[in-house]
């Protein structure tokens, strides 16, 4: 797969991948030139200010694959409740697949860069409120009022990211499971 990208592209998947594995300071710019099969210059020359620079657009690229899982994990299902639980179970598979190595796509670089690189905080913001605007627009559509729509949202992200860690820490999709089944019974008690 990653033959078949451009430059640009495989050099924002594989920092993404490293980053959401190893964290932004574990992760080196010649270890994503090589694992892209890119040269050096070649990362510097699409991202001319260097390792913030691509971290911060590995962010934005990360953000953009997770929201697409999510949007397509939320309209398997017409009912809200019920997608929560298929966005959980999306979710953990994916973990399983991964052999429990990739889990939330920016959780590792946000704490590493929290308060010390803004350009990269803003970008996870960004992601989260993106993240929790479709979550909570699939509330809306079902009747649910957009201010309950919005934190019923966040409560939905933050516990999921929860779970997400738990589940790696115990390779199992049990987390998810009982995060998902929980979820889904508030989200009825909105309607």
């Amino acid at each position: 797969m990653v033959a078949t990208l451009g430059t640009r592209a495989r050099i924002l998947d594989v920092t993404s991948r490293l980053m959401m594995r190893q964290g932004y300071e574990g992760t080196a710019i010649k270890q994503i030139a090589t694992e892209a099969r890119v040269a050096l210059s070649s990362v510097y020359h699409f991202f001319p200010g260097g390792k913030q620079e691509l971290a911060t657009a590995a962010v934005r690229h990360a953000d953009e694959h997770f929201a697409q899982m999510l949007r397509d994990a939320l309209a398997t299902k017409d009912d809200p409740a019920d997608a929560v639980v298929a966005l959980a179970w999306v979710v953990a598979e994916y973990l399983r697949d991964s052999g429990w190595q990739d889990g939330c796509p920016i959780t590792a670089t946000a704490l590493e860069t929290l308060g010390r690189i803004p350009a990269i905080q803003q970008a996870v913001e960004e992601a989260f409120e993106r993240w929790r605007g479709l979550v909570a627009e699939k509330f809306q559509l079902a009747g649910i009022p957009e201010q309950e729509a919005r934190d019923l949202a966040h409560t939905v992200i933050s516990t999921l990211e929860g779970a997400e860690l738990a589940a790696q820490v115990s390779r199992s999709a049990e987390p998810m499971t009982i995060a998902g089944r929980h979820l889904s019974r508030l989200v009825n008690t909105y309607r």
